[in-house]
């Protein structure tokens, strides 16, 4: 009987490190999720980070007089590239979209800038972005609802405290940023017309000269 008893207890020990090293290894392949699924959210905000000085000197060209919406984009584009968490990469993207926002609204006075075929690609390449953002935001936080979840549990937060697992944080659009996720670039989608007098070269992205 004693025999039977050590060996009932071996098992159960054994069984206890078992379930003890694989909830431990899944809050490790939890917390490495969340990691991943950001680097594609920073991805595409670099990408996005990228296109702003291209954007705002085009702009320049035929707007140079709206000097405080470019300030104001450039300021918003520093702040994301400081970023150092995603609550704050969050917070400095939505600033940011809020600043293209009023850059794009400048840009609906120029009819010219508007026709000009490199600020179509940019637009339409930072169509793309946004749309990449919005996917890359929604799986990081599905994984980081999991990855919480998790750790708020029991048995599982008993480890995550034993070993220094902490929430991470969702990176959250304000209201604003929610409604300038997908900034629709299209709805003018043929070129206006040049004005009389021959300014063909505003269509390659430069302002006519007089």
């Amino acid at each position: 009987m004693p025999i039977i008893i050590a060996i009932v207890v071996i098992v159960l020990v054994v069984l206890a490190i078992f379930i003890f090293v694989g909830m431990y290894n899944g809050l490790v392949r939890g917390r490495n999720r969340v990691k991943e699924a950001y680097s594609g959210i920073d991805v595409q905000l670099r990408r996005r980070a990228s296109l702003v000085p291209n954007l705002v000197e085009t702009v320049k060209g035929y707007a140079e007089h709206e000097r405080g919406t470019f300030e104001e984009v450039t300021r918003a584009r520093a702040q994301l590239e400081r970023a150092g968490t995603p609550a704050d990469a969050a917070s400095a993207n939505n600033m940011l979209t809020g600043a293209l926002r009023h850059l794009f609204a400048v840009a609906e006075n120029y009819p010219q800038l508007q026709a000009a075929q490199n600020f179509r690609d940019l637009q339409a390449e930072l169509s793309d972005i946004e749309e990449k953002i919005a996917f890359a935001r929604q799986f990081y936080n599905t994984n980081v609802l999991d990855y919480n979840n998790r750790i708020g549990t029991i048995p599982t937060s008993m480890i995550a405290g034993m070993f220094g697992f902490t929430p991470e944080e969702f990176f959250e659009a304000d209201e604003e940023g929610r409604a300038e996720v997908r900034v629709d670039f299209d709805r003018d989608a043929a070129p206006p017309a040049a004005p009389a007098g021959g300014d063909s070269g505003a269509a390659g992205g430069t302002p006519a000269s007089s």
